[in-house]
């Protein structure tokens, strides 16, 4: 039987210089924990997974309501593994992921890799609205198969609006059933790993870095925005978090509003 849950974050600036979380609700294998955070004035939430998921035909969700002024920061305990489930013809499971940052508000959603197993199938979506003045920091893994096996079929789409406006917009398929060319050399260019790290920050109007290669497989590009999206291939996870590390550290001296988790 497949399983339908969704999480539920809210977080809110409370008048002292830090941030509660009146709304904090788990369901399903999406379990919400009030981590500790090295930043007093930041909330922290881990999410962690309470059974195996996401399998064929669930449809799992996470909302994030960051309120004005209000600072958090959500990750998750361990890596999602997206199987096949024992009856595939469930049909794909889906992962939506619905985030919302106020005025002046921050948040950093940063959760550890999502791994493809060979035959799943699962269809993930991260939509986010961002505030004029709102800041964002967004990372995203995923991981083509466990090791030593092939993909299974994954689609993630990534879109965020600023001021109601669209601010980037993309969709990425890999596996089977994907259009031609995903594994070939002008995409996956046979790395196992892909990878983005978005930062949306007003302070980028003002100082936006230049357009630049970060290593063979990794490129920096500014966007309209004001933001800037990293984008880079690796073979393995750990070398993926890595590049993607380097350049979170990189783009805080740029951005100095955006202190570190």
């Amino acid at each position: 039987m497949s399983v339908t849950a969704t999480a539920r974050i809210t977080a809110v600036a409370d008048g002292r210089g830090a941030t509660s979380l009146p709304v904090l609700e788990s369901e399903g294998p999406l379990a919400l924990r009030r981590t500790r955070s090295a930043d007093p004035a930041r909330a922290r939430v881990t999410v962690v997974g309470a059974m195996s998921a996401p399998l064929a035909g669930d449809r799992l969700a996470v909302e994030v309501r960051t309120e004005d002024g209000a600072r958090v920061t959500v990750d998750s305990a361990a890596a999602t593994v997206a199987l096949p489930g024992p009856r595939p013809d469930m049909g794909p499971a889906s992962y939506d992921v619905r985030l919302s940052v106020g005025e002046e508000a921050e948040l950093h959603w940063l959760p550890e890799q999502l791994i493809s197993a060979s035959g799943s199938t699962l269809d993930m979506t991260t939509r986010a609205e961002l505030a004029p003045t709102a800041r964002l920091v967004l990372r995203e893994e995923l991981i083509l198969g466990r090791h030593g096996e092939s993909t299974g079929r994954l689609s993630s789409r990534l879109t965020v609006r600023r001021s109601g406006r669209p601010l980037l917009d993309q969709q990425l398929t890999y596996g089977p059933g994907a259009p031609g060319g995903w594994d070939g050399a002008a995409v996956l260019a046979g790395h196992g790993a892909v990878g983005q790290l978005l930062l949306v920050d007003p302070m980028f109007e003002q100082c936006p870095p230049e357009p630049c290669l970060m290593g063979p497989s990794a490129a920096l590009t500014p966007l309209a925005g004001p933001a800037v999206l990293v984008t880079a291939l690796a073979a393995d996870a750990r070398l993926l978090r890595a590049v993607l590390d380097e350049a979170f550290e990189g783009l805080l001296k740029g951005a100095k509003p955006l202190r570190k988790t």
